[in-house]
């Protein structure tokens, strides 16, 4: 079994400007600079057999290069127990189809997908259960005018990942341009 995902990888640059305000703030466990994505569909864990037909049907996907912005921070987090916390993407309908395409694609192999709506964001932390909710209220304030520049998507990826004990590691499975 393998799990997997498609998503945009973020440019070094902005990905060390993300990196630059991953600290100050007790009880998160910092994403490294090459985990910083934005998923566009998760599959889940599937066999060898759904995995291939998953890769051959995102090579169907078509889609136009599109500019992307990363603006503000937040966090989530389910009644008073905040989880995660993210860096925000921009609206972008260009985005929203792609993830679409990339969530259609896995139906035609088959998986049933999560049902829930699309929020596009980048994970920079997740947090233990004791993080004080003052600091985490704080860090946010203090970084929620985060804006990068536009950088452009001409591609995006099929990854893997395998949950360990120091967190989730990916790798590029298949690539697929624009």
């Amino acid at each position: 079994m393998v799990r997997l995902f498609a998503a945009l990888s973020i440019p070094p640059d902005v990905a060390e400007t993300l990196n630059r305000r991953q600290s100050g703030l007790p009880g998160a466990k910092w994403r490294p600079l090459d985990a910083l994505h934005v998923t566009l569909a998760f599959y889940g864990e599937t066999d060898e057999r759904t995995a291939d037909e998953v890769a051959s049907e995102l090579a169907r996907v078509t889609a136009d290069p599109f500019d992307l912005e990363l603006s503000g921070v937040g966090a989530f987090g389910e009644g008073h127990r905040t989880h995660a916390i993210w860096a925000g993407v921009t609206a972008s309908e260009r985005l929203t189809v792609l993830a679409g395409r990339c969530r259609a694609a896995g139906e035609r192999a088959g998986l049933t997908l999560e049902k829930r709506a699309y929020r596009p964001h980048v994970t920079l932390a997740y947090l233990k259960p004791q993080a004080d909710p003052d600091r985490i209220g704080a860090w946010i304030t203090g970084h929620n005018l985060l804006h990068s520049p536009p950088f452009r998507i001409d591609r995006f990826g099929l990854y893997s990942s395998v949950l360990t004990h120091d967190g989730s590691r990916y790798a590029l499975e298949r690539e697929y341009p624009l």
